[in-house]
């Protein structure tokens, strides 16, 4: 589809009771909105704006004529789950705080819950009211209700985004963060529709705009184009000496034309967010929302396949077990007279087996033969011979679990042996009987 938004003859009337026309909001409506850009839908009151909001979103059904909405029908769940609207008015349950109405709207989405968690976390920093998340949005000013509903609209992330009067009660920074954030949206590829009384934002932010009147489009075109004065000029220069001016001006009377040469001023809105925001860098106290100048990341197009790649690998490496490290006070070297292979080092035994290895290797005292004078003891089994470099044979060193678990199997054995050896004794005296 070209168009996110095209209507057809699309008309609608209000009847009284008795079926008798009484008025015409919608008369013959054809308008088209393209894809990533913003539209600003503009007239009087009374001149049809939100009757064909209401009929686009499937809220209100057209007397004639059709609406198609991001090639479909505004009334189909699988098309509005993708629209975010935020209405004239900020309908809101006055008892849950921001955090809880941002979940209300996200489940209705049936938003994951942890996407669900970051997005408003996101979004509450990106109005400005994080500070003021646990806040009852009943005690919400009616500038604060909009920020909130801003937020609302976009927890589901939209392809379009209709906005009906969102500056309606905002503070001029509040004012100027709203046309920053709808600017940032249609350069990540949001399509926007924007519905205001105050010229000045619609002139700022929309590419193309509709004038209602009577239900019926007056003009349509680009702003620049409908704005532009092609009959008179505008010079603007550095300051200039007055013999320049003075020049400037005998040039123009040449040409039979009229000059006005002048300073040229800021607009209140530059100045009164200039003053504010000197305010804020000196983190002066505040009780309301204070002024943001990022977007949520969630809001941005699909990351590029080398970004998604990146991220895979850092995933794939943050996933692996970490190493520990091996410390000296873990292992202990231990020196055995046996000669080290080419290429290999001193063979290192953990601390706890350590002094298992030295109670065996120790010397066994003499026997009873030598203590008579019977010449010298054997030596022990276990002590490693070593005579002409030859290779050291020792008997495999127990560990701990297994040396204990021999333990426990001879006292069973001895136990067992002691049981038999009772029984035994018992039948004989009972066979003597």
């Amino acid at each position: 589809m070209e168009y996110a938004v095209e209507t057809f003859s699309l008309t609608k009337i209000f009847s009284d009771w008795w079926g008798r026309e009484r008025v015409r909001a919608v008369d013959e409506l054809n308008l088209k909105v393209r894809y990533n850009e913003i539209f600003g839908l503009l007239g009087p009151n009374g001149s049809g704006k939100t009757t064909t909001i209401k009929m686009l979103l499937g809220l209100l059904y057209p007397t004639k004529g059709r609406a198609v909405v991001l090639g479909g029908d505004g009334a189909d769940p699988k098309i509005n789950i993708r629209i975010g609207f935020l209405p004239e008015e900020s309908y809101l349950y006055r008892y849950l705080n921001a955090r809880e109405t941002l979940d209300f709207y996200g489940r209705l989405f049936r938003i994951p819950a942890k996407v669900r968690k970051m997005r408003i976390e996101a979004l509450l920093d990106m109005v400005g009211l994080k500070a003021v998340a646990n806040r009852p949005v009943g005690t919400f000013s009616k500038g604060m209700a909009r920020r909130i509903g801003l937020a609302q609209a976009l927890i589901n992330d939209p392809d379009l985004l209709i906005l009906d009067e969102p500056t309606t009660g905002l503070d001029p920074i509040g004012t100027r963060q709203i046309k920053d954030l709808v600017l940032e949206l249609a350069k990540r590829g949001k399509t926007v529709l924007l519905c205001s009384h105050l010229l000045a934002d619609v002139e700022d932010v929309c590419d193309r705009i509709a004038i209602l009147y009577g239900g019926k489009i007056q003009i349509e075109g680009q702003v620049k184009e409908l704005l532009q004065q092609t009959h008179k000029k505008q010079i603007t220069t550095d300051a200039i000496s007055d013999t320049a001016v003075e020049k400037i001006k005998q040039i123009i009377q040449q040409e039979h034309a009229q000059c006005d040469i002048s300073s040229p001023m800021d607009k209140l809105e530059a100045f009164f967010i200039k003053t504010v925001s000197s305010a804020e860098h000196q983190a002066l106290p505040t009780n309301g929302a204070v002024s943001t100048t990022h977007i949520s990341s969630f809001l941005a197009p699909d990351a590029s396949a080398e970004d998604i790649l990146d991220k895979l690998v850092s995933a794939s490496v943050s996933a692996q077990p970490p190493v520990e490290p091996v410390t000296t006070e873990q292992v202990v070297p231990v020196e055995t007279p046996e000669p080290t292979r080419q290429g290999e080092g001193p063979a290192v035994v953990p601390k706890g087996d350590e002094d298992l290895l030295s109670k065996l290797t120790e010397p066994a005292p003499a026997s009873s033969d030598a203590s008579r004078g019977g010449g010298p003891s054997q030596p022990d089994k276990t002590k490693a011979v070593v005579k002409n470099n030859e290779e050291i044979k020792t008997k495999p060193v127990e560990s701990q679990e297994q040396a204990q678990k021999n333990i426990l199997d001879k006292l069973t054995k001895d136990e067992n042996t002691a049981r038999e050896q009772t029984a035994e004794s018992e039948a004989g005296d009972f066979g003597d009987a």
